[in-house]
C-alpha cells in the first residue's frame, strides 16, 4: 500500500507513525514544506523569550530519526501543489530547487495544518507571524536590540509572545479588536488577567485595531502611534484548505475539509481531519497539539482497518500569563446565550489547597450546566496554581457524561498539600445540588441591576468591616450571624443576599427562605462583581472565609 500524508507535524507525523506500527509493509511518505518535521510548536514562543533556551529542545525528531525508526520517507522543503485523484496522482515541488515531479499514491491523509491569519491592512507585510521553526527564527532575530513591540492579536498565542517579550525587557503593546483577550473566558473570569497584565507593564489596547503598519509604528483606529520596531500578528488560523479544494474535495463552511466519522474526506481515498463540537456537533476549529495527534492517530487506525471512528472535541485548553494560569473546557456563558440554549451558571472562589496549609493559591471556578437535564456544558478557571487539574477533572467529567450534581460524589486524591477534604470540583456539585433540589435560587453579577431596579434590596451579609471596605453601592448590611436576631429591619419585597464568594450569602438565603421571604442569593457574591468588565478586578487571594466551609 502506497500511503502519502501531506504535513508533518501533529496530526501528520501521529498517522506516519501510527501506520507503520500497523502496517510494517506499506511505503508511507510524508512531505513538508517547511524545513522541520515534529516539532513542539507550542513551545515557539518560550524560545522567543529565552525560556527554553536551546532551538534544538523544539526538534523532537528529524527525517533522518524517523526514517531509522520508523522506516518513513520524510521530505522536508516539499509542497504538494497539485492532486490527480482519477489518477490517484500528485505534483510535487521541491522548494529548494524549482523542480516539480509526479506521486502516485494508494491512500492519501491531508494534514497541512493552519496558516495565519493577516488584517488587510497597509504595511501588514512587515509583521511576523508564528507558526514554525523558521518563523521562530526570524522573531528571534528581529527582538535582537529592538526596544519595542507590538503583538496584534489576544489569543493564546498572542498572550504568550507579549508576556516573552515584555520578560526580554520590551516595551510591549498588545491591541485586540474584541473587548477582551481570551475568547474561551467569559468577561468576569477574564478581567482579573486583564487587571494583571496592565500591572506587569504590557499596554493592553482592548475594542481597537491596527489600520497601519510603518517602518517603526503601528496605528491604531482611534488615531494612536504606537511605537514597533517588531510587530508580529496573532489574530489566528484558519484551515490551509488550499489543497483540498483544487482537488475538488468538499470543504466546509468554516473552512474545513469535511469528513465522516471514519475521517474519510469526500473522496473514499483521501482521508482529512476536521473537528466536531461535542455539545451541538456542528464544525469547530480547535487548533491545538492533543486534538491533532488523537486524529492522526484515528485516522491510521481507520486506513489499516480497525473499527474505530472520531469523537468531538470539547476545546479544552489552558495558558499561563504572568503566573496566572487560565483554563476553559466546553462552551462559554457567551456562546450559550447566543445560541439561545437555557443554562445556570455557577462560581466559586477556593483555595487549591487547605487553607491552614501554607502557601494556599485562590482561583475562581466557573460551571455552565444544562438545568434541563443537569449535564456539564462548560467550564473556566482562572487562579494560581491547581486551576489546570480541575479544569481537566471537569472536561473528564464531561466527556464521561457525569452529571454536575454527581460532581459532589468524585473521589478525588485529598492531602492538604494538594487538595480539601471537599475538592473545588466537588464543591461545584454540592451547588449545584442545591440548585437541581430548589434550595437556592440565584442570581448572577449581569442581572443585578435589573433586579435592584425592580424594587428588589441588595443585603450584604459580611461583617461591617469587610462592607465598608468592599462595598457594593446601594446595600444594606447585616451580619449572617446577627441575621436571626434582625429580620424585623428588613425591607418588604424580593432581597439579594450576598457575601464575599457565595458561602455565607446560601446560607443567608437559607433562612430567610425558611421564614416565608423571597430571597435570592449573588451566585460567586462579591468576588465575581467586583470582576465584571465595568469595575474593578478582584484577583482571588485564598484566604476569604467563606472558602473551604462545608456546603448543605
Amino acid at each position: 500500500m502506497r500511503i502519502v500524508i501531506v504535513g508533518g507535524v501533529a496530526g501528520g507525523m501521529s498517522a506516519a507513525t501510527r501506520l507503520r506500527r500497523l502496517l510494517e509493509d506499506a511505503e508511507i511518505t510524508v512531505y513538508e514544506r517547511s524545513g522541520h518535521v515534529s516539532f513542539a510548536n507550542c513551545g515557539l514562543p518560550y524560545h522567543v523569550g529565552g525560556v527554553i533556551e536551546e532551538r534544538s529542545a523544539l526538534l523532537l525528531q528529524t527525517p533522518q530519526s524517523l526514517g531509522a525508526r520508523f522506516g518513513l520517507d520524510v521530505r522536508v522543503g516539499h509542497e504538494v501543489v497539485g492532486v490527480d485523484r482519477d489518477r490517484h496522482v500528485l505534483r510535487v515541488r521541491d522548494l529548494a530547487s524549482g523542480r516539480e515531479e509526479e506521486r502516485g499514491y494508494d491512500v492519501l491523509v491531508l494534514s497541512p495544518g493552519a496558516v495565519p491569519v493577516r488584517p488587510p491592512v497597509p504595511g501588514i507585510e512587515r509583521a511576523l507571524v508564528l507558526r514554525d521553526i523558521e518563523d521562530t527564527d526570524a522573531v528571534v532575530a528581529a527582538v535582537e536590540g529592538a526596544r519595542s513591540a507590538v503583538v496584534v492579536g489576544g489569543g493564546y498565542v498572542g498572550l504568550e509572545v507579549a508576556e516573552q517579550l515584555v520578560h526580554r525587557g520590551l516595551q510591549v503593546s498588545l491591541v485586540e479588536a474584541a473587548p477582551q483577550v481570551m475568547a474561551p473566558l467569559d468577561p468576569e473570569m477574564v478581567e482579573p488577567v486583564h487587571t494583571l497584565m496592565r500591572e506587569r507593564g504590557l499596554d493592553l489596547r482592548l475594542g481597537t485595531t491596527v489600520t497601519e503598519v510603518g517602518e517603526r509604528t503601528v496605528t491604531l483606529d482611534d488615531g494612536t502611534e504606537l511605537p514597533a520596531d517588531v510587530v508580529l500578528a496573532a489574530v489566528g488560523v484558519r484551515p490551509d484548505s488550499t489543497l483540498a479544494r483544487a482537488a475538488g474535495l468538499e470543504v466546509g463552511a468554516r473552512g474545513g475539509i469535511v469528513v465522516d466519522e471514519h475521517l474519510r474526506t469526500s473522496d473514499p481515498d483521501v482521508y482529512a481531519v476536521e473537528k466536531r463540537d461535542a455539545l451541538d456537533g456542528s464544525a469547530t476549529l480547535v487548533a491545538l497539539a492533543n486534538t491533532a495527534n488523537l486524529q492522526g492517530r484515528l485516522v491510521a487506525d481507520v486506513i489499516a482497518g480497525m473499527d474505530v471512528s472520531d469523537r468531538p472535541v470539547l476545546g479544552t485548553s489552558v495558558v499561563g500569563v504572568f503566573g496566572l494560569t487560565a483554563a476553559a473546557t466546553g462552551w462559554n456563558e457567551k456562546r450559550l446565550r447566543a445560541a439561545g440554549r437555557s443554562y445556570r451558571a455557577i462560581h466559586t472562589h477556593p483555595a487549591n489547597h487547605a487553607g491552614y496549609y501554607p502557601g494556599a493559591e485562590g482561583m475562581t471556578l466557573k460551571l455552565l450546566v444544562d438545568p434541563e437535564d443537569d449535564a456539564i456544558l462548560g467550564a473556566q478557571g482562572v487562579g494560581g496554581a491547581g486551576v489546570d487539574k480541575r479544569i481537566d477533572v471537569l472536561a473528564t467529567a464531561i466527556t464521561g457524561g457525569i452529571a454536575a450534581a454527581d460532581l459532589a460524589e468524585l473521589e478525588l486524591a485529598y492531602s492538604p498539600l494538594y487538595g480539601s477534604a471537599k475538592d473545588p470540583v466537588n464543591m461545584l456539585g454540592y451547588i449545584d445540588r442545591n440548585h437541581r433540589d430548589g434550595l437556592v435560587e440565584t442570581v448572577q453579577w449581569h442581572e443585578l441591576d435589573d433586579r435592584l431596579a425592580s424594587g428588589a434590596t441588595l443585603l450584604d451579609v459580611r461583617t461591617p468591616g469587610e462592607h465598608t471596605a468592599m462595598p457594593i453601592p446601594g446595600g444594606i448590611n447585616i451580619e449572617l450571624d446577627q441575621l436571626r436576631d434582625r429580620l424585623d429591619e428588613l425591607p418588604e419585597g424580593e432581597l439579594v443576599v450576598h457575601c464575599q464568594a457565595g458561602l455565607r450569602g446560601y446560607l443567608a438565603a437559607r433562612v430567610l427562605a425558611q421564614h416565608g421571604r423571597d430571597v435570592v442569593n449573588l451566585d460567586g457574591g462579591y468576588l465575581t462583581w467586583a470582576a465584571r468588565p465595568d469595575g474593578a478586578a478582584a484577583t482571588p487571594s485564598g484566604d476569604d472565609e467563606d472558602r473551604g466551609s462545608p456546603a448543605g
